[in-house]
């Protein structure tokens, strides 16, 4: 029997807050949201590391053809998105926009989504010398994630 899934995503985790997350949800996968392309990492709660996937190269409709094969690949126990705020954490329009993503996953694949304020995910992967920010920032942001868990 399937869990129910709340009315809105798990709000942003801070890194000192652990998050309630179902002892039983193991594998994830997260996503660092962009217009143009999405940042996809792969992970789980026992090792607390994540792998970079092929970035998602698409908008719209066909943004979430890709993100269902992935589902379909990886078949997660629930979805992390990074969502970005000012360095004041205030919101912005690309806070507003991963927040929308992240409902419309909840919504067309059932799953339960989880909020990560991913605030210098993509400068640190850019940092590191990452040849694709976007996957590498997915990653960073799956394992602030999975480290905030207990």
């Amino acid at each position: 029997m399937a869990a129910a899934m709340p009315d809105a995503p798990v709000p942003a985790a801070s890194p000192s807050v652990p998050v309630a997350v179902p002892s039983h949800f193991q594998s994830f996968l997260a996503f660092d949201f962009g217009l143009k392309r999405t940042g996809v990492a792969s992970g789980n709660r026992l090792l607390a590391t994540a792998t970079p996937q092929a970035t998602i190269k698409a908008e719209g409709d066909a943004r979430f053809a890709q993100v269902e094969a992935r589902i379909k690949e990886w078949q997660p126990d629930a979805l992390v998105v990074g969502v970005p705020y000012h360095p004041d954490g205030a919101p912005h329009e690309n806070t507003r926009r991963a927040q929308k993503f992240a409902r419309q996953l909840r919504g067309r694949f059932n799953l339960q989504v989880f909020e990560v304020d991913e605030r210098y995910s993509t400068t640190e992967a850019l940092a590191s010398g990452a040849r694709d920010a976007d996957a590498a920032s997915a990653c960073i942001i799956l394992e602030q994630f999975l480290r905030s868990l207990p």
